[in-house]
């Protein structure tokens, strides 16, 4: 828990606090991006402003979901810096928390403390699977799901309300700090992109079901680790995202995938441009030296990778998000570790404030490593995906070693995957190995670059990562345990 205490709106001598301008998408892995991926195609000039001005974090993740909407979960952390087992929770399938959120958790979330401290907060972003009762606490608030291909449709429409608010402020001369939710709903299926970004990246709005995609050499490659299908259940091989986007659907063949991928490349720099336009306005208002800038998305997404299509997993690509930060006082053009979650965004953006935290915040402020002070906050990271059959998967990384625990009850699978992720960044798999698969991607996986789980060599680090995922279950207060885990009166 993070507290600092100090006003926020002005210090001693008067002087304004620092401005934020929190941006965060809706599905995008951090790999679409060239700063974590040299080999993407992407172009996002904005993004990568922020990149070469600010701080880039290369371990930053969500803390997982209990739903296969896993943005809500995911928002609800956002606002609230709750860990994942501690959030509100809806009555589902006899589904009961082990423990429940304090009744009056919207007044200590994001908007609801800002404003307290003097702030003026202004929200747009998707409706719906979010915490609405936290997002209510904007004082301007514009929410509308927008993922067509025009202006009007699409991300322009949540750039469009961020540009109104800040001239209209310039006009009125409003010299309050404020805080901006800048929310899109892009690059979310369905992934309709604009006709110029549609055609620089060859792909197409593709809704034919019985037709595949055409096929166009300007689309982005297939992802390194792709694969045509998953080896094996999840627990969740039925949830929408797998076998009912519209575009994809049930198909990972090469062209589907390539088409979908320059879609949410297209999707992605319509957003970049928005960040543009906001960029220049805070600069021509000369607020822009004053304001903390973050860019980041709900969660990642696979789109082919490992033969999946959506967010309900827990291999990097998806676990993992784009995390950069701008603002006053941090060092341009440097790369952390980081070791943080969403969660953290909240303790961070109060201490930047120098603002109190709420009680009710469970997250680590990155404060200290924007400062220049550290370049971590914690040594371990715990993961959590259980919208399917329980208890799901769970992972858990410390240092370069990565292990994902699998269940499903319905199906029987029980699996287990041990990666170094120095030696195996991209968690390749046996299947990755074969050679209609090495045809495709164009890469041939290095003999070592497969799952250890299996390997009596690293039978001793297997033991070491089964302990520690158990201690982070139970520190976290997850209410499940694996077929191999020691069962408590809480587990189910």
């Amino acid at each position: 828990m993070t507290s600092v205490s100090a006003p926020a709106a002005s210090d001693e001598d008067g002087a304004k606090g620092p401005n934020f301008l929190f941006i965060i998408v809706d599905d995008q892995s951090p790999f679409d991006l060239k700063v974590y991926n040299p080999d993407s195609t992407l172009q996002t000039p904005n993004i990568d402003r922020l990149v070469s001005e600010g701080m880039t974090f290369d371990t930053a993740y969500h803390m997982g979901s209990w739903s296969g909407a896993v943005c809500t979960p995911s928002r609800h952390m956002v606002m609230s810096g709750r860990t994942v087992w501690h959030l509100p929770q809806k009555a589902k399938r006899g589904r009961k928390p082990l423990t429940t959120a304090p009744k009056d958790l919207a007044d200590h979330t994001m908007a609801a403390v800002f404003n307290d401290a003097g702030y003026d907060t202004m929200r747009t972003c998707k409706r719906g699977n979010s915490y609405e009762a936290a997002n209510a606490q904007f004082t301007v608030r514009h929410d509308a799901s927008k993922r067509g291909g025009t202006d009007e449709t699409g991300s322009r429409w949540h750039g469009d309300r961020v540009m109104d608010y800040l001239t209209e402020r310039d006009q009125q001369a409003d010299t309050d700090p404020f805080l901006i939710y800048f929310g899109f709903s892009h690059p979310h299926d369905t992934r309709d992109g604009v006709p110029d970004l549609l055609e620089k990246y060859g792909a197409t709005n593709h809704t034919d079901k019985n037709r595949l995609p055409t096929a166009n050499p300007k689309q982005p490659e297939l992802p390194t680790n792709y694969l045509p299908g998953h080896p094996f259940d999840n627990s969740h091989m039925n949830v929408r995202d797998e076998v009912s986007v519209s575009g994809v659907w049930k198909n990972r063949d090469e062209r589907t995938i390539r088409n979908e991928l320059g879609r949410e490349y297209a999707c992605s720099e319509n957003i970049d441009r928005q960040i543009g336009r906001v960029l220049d306005q805070l600069e021509t208002m000369g607020e822009l030296d004053n304001t903390y800038v973050f860019y980041t998305s709900d969660h990642g997404i696979a789109i082919g990778r490992h033969g999946l299509q959506g967010k309900q997993n827990l291999y990097e690509h998806t676990w993992r998000v784009p995390m950069i930060v701008r603002g006053p006082g941090i060092k341009a053009g440097t790369r952390v570790t980081g070791n943080v979650y969403l969660l953290d965004v909240l303790a961070t953006l109060c201490d930047l404030a120098e603002i109190d935290a709420p009680a009710t915040n469970e997250g680590n402020s990155f404060g200290p490593i924007l400062r220049g002070e550290s370049s971590e906050v914690r040594d371990v990271l715990f993961g959590v995906y259980c919208g399917g059959t329980k208890p799901g998967m769970r992972s858990v990384r410390r240092g370069d070693w990565k292990l994902i625990k699998y269940e499903s009850i319905d199906s029987g699978a029980r699996e287990t995957q041990l990666f170094n992720l120095a030696e195996n960044p991209h968690e390749f798999l046996q299947e990755h190995h074969a050679s209609d698969v090495v045809a495709l991607t164009g890469h041939q996986p290095a003999k070592n670059q497969i799952n250890l789980a299996d390997s009596a060599e690293y039978a001793d680090q297997l033991a070491t990562m089964e302990a520690l995922l158990l201690s982070e279950m139970k520190r976290h207060d997850d209410p499940f345990r694996f077929w191999d885990q020691p069962k408590s009166s809480a587990a189910k």
